[in-house]
């Protein structure tokens, strides 16, 4: 019998996740034509919400059930304060449902999916900061 996993492993499995999110935005972008714009935005914004998590995760917190990068950011405990412009990561906020569906949004061009990548990479660092060597 296993039992409960470690949490150390649900911590890195989240950072897995973020990780494979970063990859495909990162890589996406590369496209010199028709390059999904709205896919790396989503995958930038996803990457961004796994890190959140997993560092809630880390602190001892249970994650909800959310896609809102906000919510989550007020979850982090003040001794673990990330150091981020919050308006900026933000941004993102908007990916998590106006880059999956159709409904008449903005289109998103490639400076805009650009700037969702270099944020995700931020966040990224800024979580991997305060997260065990072998958590990263």
């Amino acid at each position: 019998m296993s039992g409960a996993p470690d949490l150390s492993d649900v911590v890195q499995q989240w950072i897995e996740k973020a990780e494979n999110d970063l990859r495909n935005a990162a890589y996406t972008l590369t496209l010199e034509e028709d390059c999904p714009f709205d896919t790396v935005c989503f995958h930038a914004q996803q990457c961004v919400e796994k890190y959140l998590k997993a560092l809630l995760l880390w602190a001892g917190l249970d994650p909800p059930r959310t896609h809102d990068l906000r919510a989550l950011l007020l979850l982090i405990p003040a001794q673990l304060s990330l150091q981020l412009d919050l308006e900026r990561v933000l941004v993102l906020n908007r990916y998590s449902v106006e880059a999956r569906y159709p409904a008449g949004w903005d289109p998103i061009d490639r400076d805009e999916a650009e700037i969702a990548v270099r944020i995700a990479k931020q966040v990224r660092e800024a979580v991997r900061g305060f997260l065990p060597r072998q958590a990263r």
